[in-house]
């Protein structure tokens, strides 16, 4: 169910939520997203220097940008960045059913000699950007890969759509200073299947994607992370030319799957040989998680 918008300044800031808007006449569709609470919970498990944080809460916006747009609700999204001669080392964020996770590796000594802004070749060196889709519900796996070219994350989603899936898009994310509130803006024109719309990399001009790109340009990056302007708002800050209808509001939350009993489990699916090589020499096995930062640990003798 969709509602028309219009400005209502009293509202709340929307964080830890996810909107999916559309503008019918101009056949375009996009996500909005404004984390908070959860990039503390998420942040506070490793306390990670500002740089290293603020690419992290950027990574997590993207995800659940990207996540919040699949249409099995079972299904997973997972970002991966892998990289060489910069300060982060791999970057892992997933997404499923609302819930994000993320984590990062990166290099002390590096971040150390690097400004305290440092640049995305900086922080990534020789990289790329892996995104895998998995649908549950019909059993299929896409991924796409990209370099982590130009100067952020968001342009090399943007390049990742225009590359893997020929479909016009935008990308604009904002963190604050610390990297604790964060926000971000997805949209895309309406690819073929969707209100009947022709092949788009059959078209030499997409006159009502420059259009609405040209508005959404507009947004300024205060304007994503500010906790006091709420979504709708700014959707009709940004959109006020056009008819804007807002569609369902996906929760945000921390998710980390891990757990005694799954981590349990999954150390017992193997043999007790197995089993007697991951054990240290007083027959203890440990299982860290990188996603929360916590450690399992179990003796042979309670998995046997």
């Amino acid at each position: 169910m969709s509602s028309q918008i219009s400005p209502r300044p009293g509202q709340a800031a929307n964080l830890d939520e996810a909107i999916g808007f559309t503008l019918p006449q101009r056949h375009a569709r996009g996500r909005l997203v404004r984390l908070g609470p959860v990039l503390d919970d998420i942040l506070a498990a490793h306390e990670y220097p500002a740089p290293v944080a603020r690419i992290l809460s950027e990574a997590l916006t993207l995800t659940a940008l990207l996540g919040a747009m699949l249409k099995d609700a079972g299904g997973q999204l997972t970002m991966q960045a892998q990289a060489e001669d910069g300060i982060v080392e791999l970057l892992v964020c997933d997404y499923r059913g609302g819930e994000v996770r993320g984590y990062v590796r990166f290099d002390r000594d590096r971040l150390a000699g690097a400004p305290p802004k440092p640049s995305l070749a900086e922080m990534f060196g020789k990289g790329y950007l892996a995104i895998t889709f998995d649908q549950t519900a019909t059993n299929e796996r896409y991924q796409g890969i990209v370099p982590l070219e130009g100067a952020s994350l968001a342009e090399a989603v943007e390049s990742f759509f225009a590359q893997s899936e020929q479909i016009p898009s935008l990308v604009r994310l904002a963190t604050d200073d610390t990297g604790h509130i964060a926000g971000g803006i997805l949209l895309q024109h309406l690819p073929e299947g969707e209100e009947g719309r022709e092949r788009l990399h059959t078209r030499l001009d997409h006159p009502e994607w420059e259009h609405v790109r040209m508005l959404a340009e507009t947004v300024r990056a205060n304007e994503l992370f500010d906790v006091s302007l709420p979504i709708e708002e700014l959707l009709w800050r940004l959109f006020n030319e056009d008819e804007v209808r807002v569609l369902a509001t996906v929760p945000l939350t921390r998710g980390c799957r891990c757990n005694p009993e799954h981590v349990r489990s999954v150390i017992a699916s193997f043999s007790p040989e197995e089993r007697a090589e991951m054990a240290d020499e007083d027959g203890v096995i440990s299982v860290d998680c990188e996603f929360c930062s916590r450690s399992f640990t179990f003796t042979l003798a309670e998995l046997n």
